[in-house]
């Protein structure tokens, strides 16, 4: 399956570019012509501009001339002249599939024609204009829409297929990405004005994320009259997802917005430093080491990273936000929040999926502890969802939504809502990989009336809590050390020597604070032990364990009862057939 998509894909996408250029073909190769004769060498932009297109190829061929070739070696040799005819921004997209690596393979097991021949068969029309077979059926034309539409739809099949079998690949399933788009945009809908909106994904994989949301606004946005205009863009590390995202733009027509997706890590190598966006819609990758990034800054230690995304000043220090080398999911939270704008009405909004651990990993005053305090002392965090297990193609563990806006509503502001949404799920017939559930539109609804509902939802499921409910001090608590006399170690000054301490918790919500938690908490038990003033660090962490835990409802002591006669008249009757025997 995996060989059979690294053909699949990158024909598919050649053999649109090619139907797509074919009426202009002779006029691009006269063009050539003549920019060949006046010496100019770029020559990507004067033929697009024939074309007509944000792409081109200029080779002497289209694929169809080359159904004729019976010699597998000039086939291949012309095969490959074909490909180099393409615009720089194709070639991009041809080597990061690393298709050229196909091509002898193919060649060699006599199959390349036959690709060819399948793909530019009659009866098949991946152009933009009706055909006309040679029966004199007339084949519609396929629009840029309906094209970028198949193209998902075997994107996505290839996908689901991949993530079973390669734990590797990191996709988000159709069901997942549609109530992030809900989460992001319709608690704002009202509020969607006729202007020009950003939307960013820092771990776009194949672009599906930036696709439903711009399917999304957009629907939002007729529904109140509103005409709005989308600009994407997105980042991704690994080669062939990010040639598939670039080539959904190409295809779809979006040749502006295709240069908007940047390959690289978007930890080590911001593609869009200092840019802001009003929607940022992903799910990182998490559970995977960032050593590479290290290496990429220069083979640097974790605490020399100087990054503002990572790095903030806050009350007056530098606060890391920097978690442990082998999670870089709060990295890319944190890479979203610095690119919230600051300067419009409607601000900016994130929805993230994160797994269990960016809940309450990492200590005081460490960086994940530090990123959670940042976010809910600025007062970004409006809600975390938490979703049913074995929600995803390649992990069975539970995983949550995070959702943040630097323009909260009035009733939101200084509040966190969580809703528990772990039983709300439809089975799969079948499952697919690890995935054996969805949240279907009905559910996905539920959701967001709960959301919606806020303080009036169901307790069962939603509970609002002020941003101080999660906010605790790590408190040392200080006791002298006695010697062998049983008096206290001092030093020659008379202060106590090397104390021995123990680290307190103090949640923010104890009534007077980390002096009445020591007095009433550990002096009654302690009365030598002692605090250093301002000796203390803060930190921060959700539990939904903790508010949404259900005990298991003990059965009644009559049941129990009943079910201990039941068995000992069960034994006496064995026992009675034993000694009869």
């Amino acid at each position: 399956m995996g060989d059979y998509r690294k053909i699949i894909l990158p024909m598919m996408v050649i053999r649109r570019f090619d139907a797509v250029l074919e009426p202009t073909k002779k006029a691009v190769l006269e063009m050539k012509k003549q920019l060949d004769t006046a010496g100019i060498t770029e020559q990507d932009e004067a033929l697009c501009n024939v074309a007509g297109e944000s792409f081109c190829n200029s080779s002497p061929y289209t694929l169809s001339d080359l159904r004729s070739r019976t010699n597998q070696q000039q086939l291949r040799a012309d095969f490959i002249l074909y490909l180099d005819g393409f615009s720089k921004n194709v070639q991009d997209i041809i080597k990061k599939f690393e298709f050229r690596n196909q091509i002898d393979k193919l060649s060699d097991h006599d199959i390349l024609g036959l690709l060819i021949s399948k793909f530019t068969d009659q009866s098949i029309n991946l152009s933009s204009r009706p055909v006309t077979t040679s029966s004199g059926t007339v084949l519609p034309a396929l629009d840029n829409h309906t094209m970028g539409t198949v193209f998902e739809e075997v994107i996505r099949k290839f996908n689901e297929e991949t993530n079973i079998t390669d734990a590797g690949r990191h996709f988000t399933p159709r069901d997942i990405v549609e109530l992030i788009a809900d989460l992001a945009f319709v608690p704002v809908k009202d509020k969607i004005q006729n202007t020009t909106y950003r939307i960013y994904d820092g771990a776009c994989g194949t672009g599906g994320m930036l696709t439903v949301a711009d399917q999304r606004i957009r629907e939002l946005a007729d529904e109140y009259g509103k005409r709005v205009s989308i600009h994407l863009y997105g980042q991704e590390l690994a080669d062939e997802t990010y040639a598939i995202a670039k080539s959904d733009m190409l295809v779809k027509g979006e040749g502006e917005q295709s240069n908007n997706i940047f390959f690289g890590s978007t930890i080590s190598n911001d593609g869009f430093s200092g840019q802001t966006f009003d929607f940022m819609l992903s799910n990182p990758p998490f559970g995977t080491p960032w050593k590479t990034d290290l290496k990429a800054w220069g083979d640097i230690k974790k605490e020399d990273i100087a990054d503002s995304r990572f790095v903030v000043s806050y009350n007056g220090e530098n606060l890391s936000l920097i978690p442990d080398i082998g999670d870089p999911q709060m990295l890319f939270l944190a890479n979203n929040i610095s690119k919230m704008k600051q300067d419009t009405v409607l601000g900016s909004r994130i929805v993230e999926v994160h797994n269990g651990s960016s809940l309450f990993t990492g200590k005081a005053g460490q960086g994940p502890s530090n990123l959670r305090r940042y976010i809910l002392e600025n007062d970004l965090l409006e809600a975390i969802v938490a979703l049913p297990e074995k929600m995803f193609y390649n992990t069975g563990i539970g995983t949550y939504l995070w959702v943040l806006a630097n323009r909260k509503e009035d009733r939101r502001r200084g509040k966190v809502q969580l809703i528990d949404a772990t039983s709300f799920k439809k089975p799969l017939r079948k499952n697919l990989g690890e995935k054996n559930c969805e949240v279907d539109a009905d559910i996905r609804r539920r959701i967001l009336e709960l959301y919606m509902a806020f303080e009036d939802a169901d307790p069962d499921y939603s509970k609002v809590f002020p941003n101080s409910e999660f906010g605790y001090w790590e408190l040392p608590v200080y006791t002298p050390r006695y010697d062998e006399k049983g008096e206290i170690i001092r030093d020659k000054k008379g202060r106590i020597a090397k104390p021995d301490s123990d680290k307190e918790t103090v949640p923010f919500s104890y009534e007077g604070g980390m002096q009445a938690f020591f007095e009433n908490e550990v002096k009654p038990y302690a009365p030598d032990a002692f605090l250093v003033p301002d000796d203390y660090r803060i930190g921060y962490e959700l539990s939904f364990t903790k508010y949404f835990y259900k005990p298991v409802q003990l059965r009644s002591l009559e049941e129990i009862t009943a079910d201990i006669r039941a068995i000992e008249a069960e034994t006496d009757g064995l026992l009675d057939e034993i000694l009869e025997g």
